[in-house]
């Protein structure tokens, strides 16, 4: 048995999906779940000290399964610091360009119809592209992962058109808005090319700058595209976006979210936000919560600082109080909750889709086109998709006519 454990972003869970499947077709049993096994992969992350400490703290945690497990190391945490996974236990460790490298050292086996892992999985990630030029003053990824790199149109059609079970595909990247064809800004030209694909699209992290008209409306005649918009705030004051190096301001920001409503209506908007950012004063994070507000998202993901050792943001060495980041994230951790219920009420009644990805005693769960999380409890299979309406309590009412 293989475990193949994931930490961090879509590109992680794209890449030890990967990982799996090669694994599987040379004949091993695999998992993603932390259990026995004689061999563990950890796909570890570097976005935060807290990422970095929890891809540390899977060493301890596979050990406790097999004290004398083989453990490989690979990905953006490992790329930073490779010191910090030593381990009498470690066989191997990979940084980022190198983590595929890992399969290597594992050979085919001979009973591999046996051995071959089956999964049910509905919804497949997709990399369309890797690396970053943008250089926030936070973040450490563009160092990791190198610049922006986009995969071979032709590469990705294919791997679209091999998917059998799958109904529902997430075009991610560590920057998507930067996707290019011949040198060209082209993802909405993808999304249009897969069309072939008679599940859902959904498209993962987008950067403001890529959201305008044109754009829109060539998703808007995509019958399978998803209407779920992750645009990345991080703040919502404007010198504080400054100082991260976020090349947008908020009323930028703000106009591309009317955009995005005037074309889809009922478009769900999701965003990270980093509360705590050096120098971040009361008035500024009173700014990013009333802008928060404002824009009325339908979800947050909400990361406190977190101090990084080669990162511009080092510069500005006044540094928020950690009792104070902990106090403004939960004061945002609470709107939050409450815009996600708003979101929630507007939808009650409304015609949606859902694609059931879990069964569990006899219950159906899953998400909707605009991703709102539901569940049905009529006679229901995996990967069906169930036309109804949103009811309270996150029940979802299959339309019988």
């Amino acid at each position: 048995m293989i475990v193949v454990f994931t930490l961090g972003c879509k590109v992680n869970k794209y890449e030890s999906e990967f990982i799996i499947e090669k694994l599987n077709k040379m004949g091993y049993e695999t998992s993603e779940n932390l259990q026995w096994a004689d061999y563990y992969i950890i796909n570890s992350c570097a976005v935060t000290n807290e990422a970095e400490r929890k891809s540390r703290q899977a060493i301890s945690r596979v050990l406790k399964f097999n004290p004398n497990a083989k453990i490989f190391v690979l990905g953006c945490a490992s790329e930073n610091n490779r010191n910090q996974f030593q381990s009498k236990n470690v066989v191997k460790i990979y940084g980022c360009a190198d983590k595929f490298d890992v399969l290597k050292y594992f050979k085919p086996q001979n009973d591999i119809c046996e051995k071959t892992n089956k999964t049910n999985r509905v919804r497949k990630f997709i990399k369309i592209q890797d690396g970053c030029n943008n250089f926030c003053s936070y973040c450490l990824i563009p160092y990791l992962r190198g610049r922006s790199i986009s995969k071979s149109f032709n590469e990705i059609i294919e791997e679209v058109s091999a998917l059998t079970q799958e109904k529902e595909i997430v075009l991610t990247g560590i920057d998507i808005s930067d996707f290019k064809i011949n040198g060209q800004p082209s993802l909405a030209e993808l999304v249009e090319n897969l069309d072939f694909f008679k599940g859902r699209i959904r498209l993962g992290s987008l950067e403001v700058g890529i959201i305008d008209e044109t754009f829109l409306k060539k998703l808007k005649k995509c019958v399978n595209f998803c209407p779920h918009f992750h645009l990345s705030l991080q703040s919502g004051s404007d010198t504080v976006l400054k100082r991260m190096n976020r090349h947008y301001t908020t009323k930028q920001f703000e106009e591309a979210v009317n955009l995005i409503r005037k074309i889809f209506p009922n478009a769900s908007i999701t965003t990270d936000i980093i509360v705590g950012f050096p120098m971040e004063s009361e008035k500024e994070f009173e700014q990013t919560y009333n802008f928060a507000k404002k824009i009325a998202f339908s979800d947050i993901h909400i990361f406190p600082y977190s101090k990084r050792k080669g990162t511009n943001a080092l510069k500005f060495n006044n540094f928020v109080n950690g009792e104070i980041i902990k106090q403004r994230v939960k004061k945002l951790n609470d709107l939050k909750i409450y815009l996600q219920r708003q979101f929630y009420l507007e939808n009650i009644g409304k015609s949606h889709t859902l694609l059931i990805e879990e069964i569990v005693d006899k219950i159906g769960y899953g998400y909707t086109e605009n991703y709102i999380y539901a569940k049905i409890e009529n006679e229901c299979y995996l990967g069906q998709f169930v036309e109804g309406e949103l009811h309270e309590g996150n029940v979802f009412v299959e339309n019988k006519n």
